[in-house]
């Protein structure tokens, strides 16, 4: 009895999907554990839904962690709402430079085309060449 070469390939497949959803399980599961390892008191969360706070309390024998959104306001969430620790972010010195350069550059455009705002119409130029033909002028 010949086996079909169809089968042997479907067979292969299949070992192929269940092995990776077995991977990614346990990927899953290892990820979990790291966060509810970072999710102590005093650690800046953020929920399932958006909202971020200070956690404070965590009660596993009934599922829920006390929240504080902002000084005086706790917030009571099932413990499984806890979607991740919110780590401080260091803005690199790259980003800085290049915004420095912006305000620079605009102080700069800022000189070089002053505009008056008190004018009677808002965006005419301080210099003469400018002046609307007809206008009349100040001497």
């Amino acid at each position: 009895m010949a086996i079909d070469p169809l089968t042997i390939v479907m067979v292969v497949i299949l070992a192929a999907l269940i092995f990776f959803m077995f991977r990614n399980s346990r990927k899953r599961q290892k990820e979990q554990a790291e966060t509810r390892s970072k999710m102590v008191p005093g650690a800046e969360v953020m929920t399932n839904f958006g909202l971020y706070g200070t956690l404070l309390s965590v009660n596993e024998d009934d599922n829920t962690a006390l929240v504080e959104t902002s000084p005086g306001h706790v917030i009571k969430v099932h413990r499984q709402v806890l979607a991740r620790v919110v780590e401080p972010t260091v803005a690199e010195p790259a980003e800085a430079d290049a915004d420095a350069e912006l305000t620079t550059g605009a102080t700069e455009l800022n000189e070089d085309h002053a505009i008056r705002l008190d004018a009677p119409e808002y965006g005419e130029r301080i210099d003469e060449t400018s002046k609307k033909p007809g206008a009349k002028s100040d001497d």
